[in-house]
């Protein structure tokens, strides 16, 4: 018979394409997976890998019953997320997936929001960048997504939390040269400091600013905003940094922060869950919750 365990341990190999790591993500010794997967193909009759050292071939029949085996494992989170809401709204365990430029600056005001409304609720968290993240949610590795809307995948719904407005990053010592004027022309004259390849605050600093130029592309990627900021302060360059990263990123006397007069660019902020999941109650409430951490801090404002 065809047990969950041997389709989970399949479905994980055909993803990974490596008996190692697919044993490493089930937390079984590989000739654990190896034989459970054998005895799969024993079941089914058919080859699923072909097996060529170390390396993993899927073969066709294989790529699509792991494709029935996703879409098999899948319903039966969806039945157990099912059973759970009769437990109550934020109970037992979530996972959540959140963006390397929002989770610094949110994620402790809602574990602390968390734990004092919802305490019977486990959040477990996962950081990684968007794409990463919204893969491992339709597969169903994750329960929901906080990251930056829109997003282009017609299997999740989401929810808009706030508006998060960018705000120009100079030096403060050439902080008055910056008054005044069109500041998205005088954006292209500058070095412009971006995240590297990958990030979304790349990608809207580029669209922003309508910059398409490989010269642009080809500039500083740092990998956190800590440093973009370091280099600004030091008169580098300048950026384009998010209102809600303000607080914890900005030293006032090095680094100076620029309005647009009208009209700024800003990203909106959202929560994200596969449709076909029973837990809409609980994204619900959990997007409220982060929805009302948003608030205006005076702090922050240039």
């Amino acid at each position: 018979m065809i047990t969950l365990r041997q389709l989970r341990y399949f479905e994980t190999l055909a993803r990974t394409r490596h008996f190692g790591m697919a044993a490493d993500q089930c937390a079984v010794t590989q000739p654990a997976l190896s034989m459970q997967i054998k005895e799969l193909e024993r079941e089914l009759g058919v080859e699923l890998v072909e097996r060529r050292g170390s390396a993993v071939a899927i073969t066709p029949v294989g790529q699509e019953i792991a494709a029935r085996a996703e879409a098999i494992l899948n319903q039966v989170r969806e039945l157990s997320d099912y059973a759970r809401q009769h437990q109550g709204v934020l109970t037992g365990t979530l996972r959540l997936g959140i963006i390397p430029s929002i989770a610094p600056y949110l994620l402790p005001d809602i574990l602390t929001q968390v734990g004092k409304h919802y305490p019977q609720l486990d959040l477990q968290i996962r950081e990684s960048q968007t794409n990463a993240l919204v893969e491992e949610l339709v597969r169903g590795e994750l329960d929901a997504v906080l990251l930056a809307l829109p997003v282009q995948q017609p299997q999740l719904e989401t929810m808009p939390l706030f508006e998060d407005r960018f705000l120009v990053a100079v030096q403060s010592r050439a902080a008055q040269d910056w008054r005044g004027g069109d500041l998205r022309v005088r954006i292209g004259q500058e070095r412009l400091l971006l995240l590297e390849e990958g990030h979304c605050l790349r990608d809207q600093a580029l669209q922003f600013c309508q910059i398409a130029n490989m010269q642009a592309r080809k500039a500083l990627g740092a990998a956190s905003l800590t440093t973009i900021m370091q280099m600004v302060a030091a008169g580098h360059g300048i950026t384009l940094l998010p209102e809600l990263c303000a607080k914890t990123e900005v030293d006032r006397r090095r680094v100076a922060l620029i309005p647009f007069p009208d009209d700024p660019p800003m990203r909106l902020v959202g929560l994200a869950w596969r449709r076909t999941s029973t837990r809409k109650s609980d994204f619900l409430a959990l997007g409220t919750l982060i929805g009302s951490l948003k608030g205006d801090d005076p702090d922050s404002a240039p």
